[in-house]
């Protein structure tokens, strides 16, 4: 048995390509044939798990996991085999270990992001001598900050290691959230969500990358999911906490939507300083003074490093305290072949966007009290986390990522409609019902993220372009945040044509055109690699100076 890999201070992984980028001698290239690369695992399929169990067939937990994909990767990796029952074991210690805390992080920033909708159905904006288009304005500054942090944040994340940025940023963000208890009129609300953004900014992307060090690609996309379901879970709590806060208007002469930002950031920030020590820079870095034992044996670190090189050799080309060179930054923004990801992050998101920020807004214009309106927020919650997680599945069980993704704006795209053609003195119930449907929609979020960190290839591209696409998300919600303005209330018929119009965009243009785009990119790549020899392909993956998606061999998923 080899020794496991040894515990850097500054490396999580380590790569067997020498200082040039020449492969070691170790391999024979001369003998990998045509079949250089095993294929993909198949996905789960749930259906069949549930349904049609006569076909599942589970794998045998004791033999060999290990995968001979990209040999110019392996040296002392490859005689490391592990089996499926090792492998499964660690996933699950890294599911209750790292994915458990990761997920009640994010939840703390989207308590802390959540709450201004709450407040809205405390006589937020009247306390404040605002207008709904001050609120438009709130928001559009909030995003404008949060997507100039975006690409700073990585930056920041890449060179100190996410494990301490990401508390960092917890930390910050809960003390501004508390500030909010104080604000006095539209210059200081103006200026906390100017902070807010700025804090906040490039936290999910930094938080998706640390999850990258312990999870494969076929992995994270499930994951993702319940990441995004966690904020589901934590917006329900949310609605339930604001209902008991509410109640506190008249304390000490406060409003109660400032004792609801008061007590939420002191909750998120103990989390946060909790996250200084849940959250260790590597699988091979899980013991410190605190937890001297660590997480893992010896054993388990040497699957859990090996695994994730198996599955992405470019994992081995960076360390987690490394900074991004100007080069790497310059070739990562150059990357047109994650353009339509891009395009696809800037409209994809607007058309559930204004409904969503305006239902509490809407639902107490209606006539109903602070505390039904928070309560009736809940069930559209629920649905979307269920729906979300539907799709998520389908998407991985089909190896789809476009078609299924558009089954978002398929579902907004009737409801919306219906909210353009309702009548002036429409009923209550009625118009809450049709929102309430319209937004348990599929969230195709998760999918996306994990698309497009899979299209990036290499973990120094994965970086920055995880942060190009969530910027992209962020301009969307700038330009969703001025969709419904005064003029057009309560109905927002011009507002809800606009995003009629995007919506269908979106399914006949958008989500096609990705698809067909990178069918069009495979086949090039395929005729390429094709027409060369085994020795040609073998000599290739040995010298080649290309990285991640610029590979001859790379295909990208669609």
């Amino acid at each position: 048995m080899s020794a496991p890999l040894p515990k850097n201070d500054k490396a999580s992984f380590s790569s067997s390509n020498d200082s040039t980028g020449k492969k070691s001698p170790d391999i024979d290239t001369k003998s990998v044939g045509d079949d250089l690369n095993d294929a993909e695992p198949e996905p789960f399929k749930l259906y069949n798990f549930l349904f049609r169990r006569h076909l599942y067939k589970p794998k045998d937990l004791d033999a060999t996991a290990t995968r001979r994909q990209n040999t110019r990767t392996y040296t002392v990796l490859i005689q490391r085999f592990v089996t499926w029952r090792e492998e499964r074991a660690l996933v699950r210690k890294i599911d209750w270990k790292v994915m458990l805390w990761a997920a009640i992080s994010f939840s703390a920033l989207n308590l802390d992001r959540g709450n201004l909708s709450q407040a809205n159905t405390d006589n937020f904006l009247p306390d404040l001598g605002m207008t709904t288009n001050d609120y438009n304005l709130g928001n559009t500054v909030f995003r404008l900050a949060f997507l100039s942090a975006e690409l700073p944040s990585q930056l920041i994340s890449k060179r100190l290691g996410p494990d301490r940025w990401i508390p960092i940023q917890m930390c910050g963000w809960s003390l501004l959230t508390m500030c909010q208890f104080w604000i006095t009129g539209k210059p200081t609300f103006l200026l906390c969500r100017a902070l807010l953004g700025l804090m906040q900014g490039g936290f999910i992307p930094d938080l998706i990358l640390y999850l990258s060090y312990f999870y494969t690609k076929h992995e994270l996309p499930f994951r993702l999911a319940l990441f995004w379901m966690s904020a589901d879970v934590c917006s329900i709590f949310g609605s339930f906490l604001a209902v008991g806060v509410l109640r506190m208007r008249g304390i000490q002469g406060k409003s109660g939507w400032r004792w609801l930002f008061l007590i939420e950031g002191l909750l998120t920030l103990l989390i946060g300083i909790a996250t200084f020590f849940k959250m260790p820079p590597s699988p091979t870095q899980t013991k410190t003074w605190f937890r001297p034992k660590g997480w893992f044996t010896d054993r388990e670190e040497v699957i859990a490093t090996s695994r994730i090189l198996r599955d992405d050799p470019t994992k081995g080309d960076m360390h987690n305290r490394e900074a991004l060179t100007l080069k790497r930054l310059w070739q990562s923004l150059c990357d047109y072949d994650l353009w339509p990801l891009y395009t696809i992050g800037l409209l994809f998101g607007i058309p559930a966007s204004p409904p969503a920020a305006y239902l509490t807004l809407s639902l107490r214009n209606l006539g109903f009290s602070t505390i039904h309106t928070n309560l009736l927020t809940i069930p559209s919650t629920v649905g979307s986390m269920i729906t979300m997680t539907i799709i998520t599945l389908v998407s991985e069980n089909l190896n789809d990522r476009a078609f299924v993704s558009m089954s978002e704006d398929v579902w907004l795209l009737p409801f919306l409609i219906a909210l353009r053609t309702l009548p002036s003195n429409v009923n209550p119930w009625l118009f809450y019902g049709l929102s309430s449907v319209l937004l348990m929609y599929p969230y195709s979020h998760p999918i996306q993220v994990g698309w497009c960190s899979r299209n990036a290839g290499a973990v120094a591209s994965r970086t920055v372009n995880a942060s190009l696409y969530n910027m992209f998300v962020q301009t969307s919600s700038i330009i969703s945040a001025n969709i419904y303005r005064k003029d057009d209330a309560p109905m927002y018929r011009r507002g809800n044509s606009y995003l009629i119009g995007i919506c269908l965009f979106n399914v006949a243009i958008l989500y096609p055109g990705t698809k067909a785009y990178y069918l069009w990119r495979n086949k090039q790549r395929a005729r390429r690699w094709d027409a060369m020899t085994s020795e040609e392909k073998s000599i290739y993956l040995a010298t080649t100076k290309d990285l991640g998606n610029r590979r001859l061999d790379f295909r990208f998923a669609h």
